[in-house]
């Protein structure tokens, strides 16, 4: 992932109204500033404490990653050594659902000997209100991503009436692990996500938001399968 992380930068960019009027302390609206502090923080963490120690650490025991087939990543993850030096990566924008259950990031990543690309983090909203990502995933590019100048934050339509509240879901029995599919929605159903792995490796992540009244894709990922 390429430049450093500048933290006073960072700091900058979170405090743009923009951003700020997206806050919301009762839990019940999209709030993309931390989300994308969430982000920069898991990023610092890799840093400063290795790079799977930091994926550990942010991610929910459900989580997925790729390696590059969808696996479980607290499984993968188990007691993997830390690479001598962790990749280093920054957000450039966020999609979240209205009532900020959910959300995802998208952004670029720089690795050793010149090696970068882009990364798509879908974050969910944990019962103390800090997030924890559900999916995790990154592949080179050709040519370095340009950063923004600022953060893109896009926060989804809200449902109809909505007043900040979310009727609860019933509790249903965790599902069984599919290596070829996974797929994740909003409490409020305004953002979704949804990846296909197909036999020979290759998949499809897909994101849609609510907007202007229809569920909108605003990102369609096709990643080949690596050539053997």
């Amino acid at each position: 992932m390429s430049k450093p992380i500048l933290l006073a930068a960072a700091l900058a960019l979170l405090a743009t109204p923009a951003l700020s009027r997206e806050r919301d302390e009762r839990r019940g609206y999209a709030n993309p500033s931390a989300v994308i502090a969430a982000e920069i923080s898991f990023a610092k963490l890799a840093q400063e404490k290795g790079q799977w120690t930091a994926f550990r650490a942010t991610a929910t025991p459900d989580a997925i990653m790729f390696e590059p087939k969808m696996v479980l990543a607290q499984q993968w993850l188990k007691g993997k050594a830390d690479p001598a030096r962790a990749v280093s990566w920054q957000p450039h924008q966020v999609w979240a659902s209205c009532d900020g259950s959910l959300s995802v990031t998208r952004g670029a990543w720089q690795g050793e000997k010149g090696v970068s690309g882009y990364f798509t983090t879908v974050w969910q909203r944990q019962k103390d209100g800090k997030y924890k990502w559900v999916a995790d995933q990154g592949e080179a590019l050709p040519m370095p991503l340009d950063p923004p100048e600022m953060i893109v934050a896009k926060v989804a339509d809200c449902p109809p009436g909505y007043r900040g509240k979310v009727a609860k879901k019933p509790k249903t029995p965790p599902v069984p692990f599919d290596p070829a599919h996974r797929t994740g929605a909003s409490d409020d159903g305004t953002l979704s996500w949804d990846v296909a792995v197909a036999p020979t490796g290759a998949r499809r992540f897909v994101v849609t938001l609510m907007s202007g009244g229809k569920q909108t894709t605003v990102q369609d990922l096709q990643v080949e399968p690596e050539a053997k």
